[in-house]
């Protein structure tokens, strides 16, 4: 099944819920996969089907890090975060991403890049700027 858009995940919403997700103080990682990935709002946790390979990409991707910012204007209070940009080295193809937290895999967000994106010298997942209206995740 193809990438079918962005999504924050029912385990994100949960987990900020129930505390099990801490944006703060978790460590998160961000895997690259192909189009052969089925990845959506119901994915539960990290998976190496269709995870992408070549290059220096290890299984599992690169860490991330989370800024968690917060805004209060006359319409009201936003919380916002974003991560990191991981880069890879060599000759890699991808059509997605997931972000999910190390440890107990939970899945956190799947990025949809639109098609294939291929690098044969550097690969880097260039995250959105960390604003109240641009940020990867906000929290209103």
């Amino acid at each position: 099944m193809a990438f079918q858009g962005n999504f924050s995940c029912n385990t994100l919403r949960a987990g900020l819920a129930n505390g099990s997700i801490n944006l703060t103080s978790d460590t998160f990682r961000l895997a690259l996969y192909t189009n052969d990935a089925t990845l959506d709002e119901t994915t539960t946790a990290y998976t190496t089907t269709g995870e992408a390979s070549g290059g220096n990409y290890v299984a599992g991707g690169e860490i991330v890090t989370t800024t968690v910012s917060s805004q209060t204007t006359a319409s009201g209070s936003v919380t916002y975060v974003t991560f990191s940009s991981p880069s890879w080295t060599g000759a890699i193809t991808a059509r997605g991403a997931l972000i999910y937290k190390a440890g107990d895999n939970g899945a956190v967000c799947v990025l949809d890049f639109g098609n294939n994106k291929t690098s044969t010298t550097s690969f880097t997942v260039t995250m959105p700027a960390n604003t109240s209206t641009s940020a990867l995740i906000r929290i209103v």
